[in-house]
C-alpha cells in the first residue's frame, strides 16, 4: 500500500491560455500552502514550456512545429483566440486587472520548487528536441514517472 504524501499531481495536457494559467494557478497555489507539485505536460501542453525555438527534423515535424510553435507568450485562449488578436485583448484585460501574466506564474511556479516534467512520448511524438524546453523543466520523462509521482499524492488533476 502507498502512503498519501502532501502532494499535487497535474497533467497539463492543453496549450490554450486559460487552462494553462488555471494549471499555474493551482501549481503555484498548492506550493505556496506547502504542498509538493509535479506538473507533468504532454501533448499539447508542452507548448506552455517551450522556449519558442523551432521543432521538427521530418516534414511533418516541421510542418507541427511552424503551425503548434511552443513558447508561454505564443499560447492563445481556447475560445475568442482571433486569429492572435484574443490573446492581446486578454493580456491587456489581465493586467488592467493585476492578473500576473502567464510567463510570470511560471516563474513563480519555478521560484516555489515546483517539479515541471516533459513527457517523453510526446516530445519523441512531435519531434520537440531536450533543448527548446525552458530550464525550469526538471526532466523529461514517461508516464510510468508520472503515475509512481500522482499513486502517492493527495491531490491528482488533469487540465
Amino acid at each position: 500500500m502507498l502512503l498519501e504524501t502532501n502532494k499535487l499531481s497535474m497533467v497539463v495536457f492543453s496549450g490554450d491560455m486559460d487552462k494553462v494559467m488555471a494549471a499555474y494557478i493551482i501549481a503555484t497555489g498548492a506550493a505556496a500552502a506547502g504542498m509538493e507539485v509535479t506538473m507533468f505536460f504532454t501533448f499539447w501542453g508542452l507548448k506552455a514550456i517551450q522556449n519558442g525555438k523551432t521543432t521538427g527534423s521530418s516534414l511533418f515535424g516541421k510542418m507541427l512545429g511552424v503551425m503548434n510553435r511552443g513558447g508561454i507568450d505564443r499560447i492563445g485562449p481556447s475560445r475568442l483566440n482571433m486569429g492572435g488578436m484574443g490573446r492581446w485583448m486578454f493580456k491587456k484585460m489581465m493586467k488592467a486587472h493585476n492578473v500576473s501574466p502567464l510567463a510570470e506564474l511560471q516563474q513563480m511556479a519555478a521560484d516555489l520548487g515546483v517539479k515541471m516534467i516533459a513527457c517523453q512520448m510526446s516530445m519523441d511524438v512531435m519531434e520537440i528536441p531536450r533543448e527548446t524546453l525552458i530550464p525550469a523543466v526538471a526532466d523529461v520523462a514517461g508516464v510510468a514517472t508520472f503515475i509512481e509521482d500522482a499513486a502517492q499524492s493527495k491531490v491528482t488533476l488533469f487540465v
